[in-house]
């Protein structure tokens, strides 16, 4: 192998466990063994490498990665388990001349699949003149009866597309599958690109490199114009998402930050009079254009699926009447069977005149009978028709040309099977992928191997036709299973380069001319995430507010070792009233917190901070780890403070760097009125004339402003001081009435704040009570009057929930 790379390689080493299979494509070395030209400046320059640089290289492309929050979610049983995303550092490199020649293949394919699906749903041509099996497409569930008839917005049903292809051994290329249903990736090519350009940042290879991002623009734009079609007044674009326990959430949250689309999922829409509206914070707003990240079965429970509780009821009726574009459109998913492939060699000669140019996977549909299917005997290497295998039985060790295995079906004949299950059954012929370098960290050092791939490739239909993505994702089998390149299985996948021979002019956006320049609207924001913003912040405070009163139990007990103390006693008795049990040494409540809190910052990815989601999944771990080891006393107050410490982080993130848009207001919101409720509920218990002595300098303690309380009254701690500082204090942050006049500036900031020239009746229902604290003095604050604004304030997050929220 070594003399095969260029001369002057540093570590040859690294290569010396490539080792081509026989008959076997590969893409580093052709056919004769010699390295592909597109190859050798990148091998030249990675062999110059130390393997402490390359290693270091690699976890900086990691680092990102990581930094950047990029995962996966693999299906467990928790829904919520997130994986961090498998790139395998090297990229595939294809030349431009060979893209653009799988780029046309693709586009005819493209098109070829438009008039299948148009058909399909229109004159139904193909079924009845023989081409396509009338049983097929009835008995799929993808085959949506209620879009029979429907002309989409646009006149096109194929909008985004990707085609699973891989290259045979004699050096072809052709097509695994077809994605037209939600096909997902593409955002994740951009986080590929991302890291591989700190992994490799010298001019080459990125001068030479095709870019991805003009892609995205393009599409955004055709997709903004479609918005556009269905209706003369402006409408939202949005990407509608299954939500968090999608295995791609990470990407739709992603794309919709990065083309500045609205991520919705289906309760943020409602269909009223045949229109889809998307409920924001300041009323419904006309919707005209879906980009579909769910499959369309799931869509709409009135005419699809009945059980799906993640669609909007009435979205087929918006789409019927023409009122929004869907990409792609719905039902598109019946062009994904692998059956269809078995019948497109033929429809495009019948549609087009003209063969596929990118040819499939040869593929047979059983259709019931016996005689159409066939078996691969993987000990003989060999298709065996079903007349030849009738006494062949199910425990071969043989693998099915249908897709499926034999392995612990009844016994019996391979025939009778047959002709029991083959409506349902697919052949396709047994596939040779080609192989590709990829790093193995098993090797005593690290090198480079061959590693089974397919490279997935996405199409946008734009207003000058297909656009295609230059590179950007491949899917890199596991070592050992030549199957096992999904990462459900332990694949992994890897960026595709696009290169030239001569560096490419840099391409960016162009900066608009003097004058023309306007600054955008942050867009709308769904009551959704409002909703979620809203109870983060709350849950946020919450979690401060117990983890500061358990560091006040621990560091009395570490002082009295008496747990029948009566601060004591009185501390575990309220602390229970809220779920905590501190008969625990770090309550489980505390932990519940966090994790609350997490999800709704999960739900908000696109408007939250990847820093500050990061910061919170460091302050569950941390939590988490401190569960088995904390002790009681001094050891359970210290670990509280590290806590406090690193929600003081995540609070400072949000206050610090998130944009003063109606979604840190909402957030906002939500700490504020949290806290509020918590002093008052604090000071009416521990601020109480029957309180245990000491409980006054517990509040203080507490509530943070012992340092204040000291400098402002220099006198032992008395209620009057204490309820002066912790709830009419307008300067203090913890203060009751300056979280009421914070709450306050949140509400006249939002939409709506004023109704014909009056406030609101939320600002209606904060206004009095602000006043109310503003002119009171100390020794008027009696426990009862606390209880009462806990009251107030419930009314307060209750109207905000009416008014904005639903």
């Amino acid at each position: 192998m070594s003399q095969r790379l260029p001369s002057g390689s540093a570590t040859p080493d690294l290569f010396a466990a490539y080792k081509q299979t026989p008959d076997v494509a590969d893409e580093l070395f052709d056919a004769t063994g010699r390295m592909r030209p597109v190859w050798r400046r990148f091998v030249d320059r990675f062999t110059r490498l130390s393997p402490e640089e390359i290693h270091t290289r690699f976890e900086r492309g990691d680092q990102y990665l990581r930094d950047a929050g990029v995962f996966y979610r693999q299906y467990s049983n928790d829904p919520l388990t997130e994986r961090a995303w498998p790139l395998s550092h090297i990229p595939v490199i294809l030349h431009e001349q060979e893209w653009d020649h799988i780029c046309a293949g693709l586009a005819q394919r493209a098109d070829l699949l438009e008039q299948v699906m148009a058909d399909l749903y229109g004159p139904a041509r193909l079924v009845t003149e023989g081409h396509l099996p009338a049983d097929l497409i009835a008995r799929s569930p993808q085959w949506l009866r209620p879009m029979v008839g429907v002309k989409p917005v646009g006149g096109h049903y194929l909008h985004f597309l990707a085609f699973e292809i891989g290259r045979s051994p004699d050096g072809s290329w052709f097509v695994l599958g077809d994605r037209t249903q939600a096909p997902s990736g593409a955002g994740f090519a951009l986080e590929n690109r991302m890291a591989t350009g700190r992994i490799f940042p010298e001019r080459f290879p990125r001068a030479h490199i095709h870019k991805l991002a003009g892609f995205f623009g393009a599409f955004r734009d055709a997709m903004e114009d479609l918005a556009s079609a269905s209706s003369k007044r402006p409408r939202v674009t949005g990407i509608m998402t299954p939500g968090p326990s999608n295995d791609t959430y990470y990407e739709h949250t992603y794309i919709a930050r990065y083309l500045g689309m609205m991520l919705l999922e289906g309760e943020d829409i409602v269909v009223e009079n045949g229109e889809a509206m998307v409920r924001t914070i300041e009323g419904l707003q006309p919707l005209g254009l879906l980009w579909r990240r769910i499959d369309a079965s799931f869509a709409d429970p009135l005419e699809f699926d009945a059980r799906s509780q993640i669609g909007t009821p009435g979205l087929m009726e918006a789409v019927r009447t023409g009122h929004l574009a869907m990409a792609n459109a719905l039902g598109s998913g019946v062009l994904e069977m692998r059956a269809m492939m078995a019948f497109l060699p033929r429809i495009s000669k019948v549609l087009t005149g003209a063969p596929l140019d990118l040819p499939n996977i040869a593929t047979w549909w059983c259709g019931g009978a016996a005689e159409r299917a066939y078996v691969r005997d993987n000990a003989q290497n060999m298709l065996i028709s079903p007349a030849d295998a009738v006494d062949l039985p199910f425990d071969l060790d043989a693998t099915t040309a249908l897709g499926g295995e034999f392995r612990g079906a009844p016994k019996g004949s391979i025939a009778e099977w047959l002709d029991r299950e083959g409506d349902n059954l697919v052949g396709q012929e047994a596939v040779t992928l080609s192989t590709t370098p990829s790093w193995d960290e098993s090797v005593k050092g690290g090198a480079v191997v061959p590693r089974p791939m397919t490279v997935r490739v996405f199409a946008a239909r734009t207003a000058s036709g297909w656009q295609f993505m230059k590179g950007g994702y491949a899917r890199i089998g596991r070592s050992g299973d030549a199957t096992a390149l999904a990462m459900q299985r332990g694949g992994s996948v890897a960026d595709v380069w696009v290169v030239s021979d001569r560096p490419l002019p840099k391409t960016g956006p162009q900066l608009p001319d003097e004058g023309t320049f306007l600054r955008s609207s942050p867009g709308w924001l769904p009551a959704r995430a409002a909703d979620n913003l809203f109870w983060l912040g709350r849950y946020l405070e919450r979690f401060e507010d117990a983890a500061r009163l358990v560091r006040a139990y621990h560091l009395r007990l570490a002082a009295t070792d008496n747990r029948n103390d009566p601060r004591l006693k009185s501390l575990h008795l309220y602390l229970a009233g809220y779920g905590v049990d501190l008969d625990q040494t770090l309550p489980e409540a505390l932990i519940a917190r966090v994790i609350s809190a997490r999800s709704c910052a999960t739900k908000v990815r696109d408007r939250f901070s990847s820093d500050g989601l990061a910061a919170l999944n460091d302050l569950l771990k941390t939590a988490s780890r401190m569960t088995a080891t904390v002790q009681p006393g001094d050891d359970c107050a210290r670990a509280m403070s590290v806590l406090i410490r690193k929600i003081a982080g995540i609070t400072g993130l949000v206050h610090e760097n998130m944009y003063r848009s109606a979604g840190w207001r909402f957030l906002s919101f939500g700490r504020a009125l949290e806290r509020a409720d918590a002093m008052a509920a604090l000071l009416a218990q521990f601020a109480d004339g029957q309180a245990p002595e000491g409980s006054l300098d517990l509040a203080v303690e507490v509530g943070d402003s012992v340092i204040t309380h000291q400098r402002r009254y220099r006198i032992e701690t008395s209620r009057n001081a204490v309820i002066d500082l912790m709830t009419l204090d307008a300067d203090n942050p913890r203060a009751i009435l300056f979280l009421i006049r914070a709450m306050r500036t949140h509400a006249q900031a939002l939409p709506r704040a004023s109704l014909n020239g009056r406030p609101s009746e939320l600002l209606r229902t904060i206004l009095p009570l602000e006043a109310r604290l503003a002119c009171a003095h100390p020794d008027e604050i009696t426990s009862e009057d606390l209880q009462g604004i806990r009251a107030e304030l419930a009314e307060v997050s209750d109207l905000l929930s009416s008014i904005y929220l639903r």
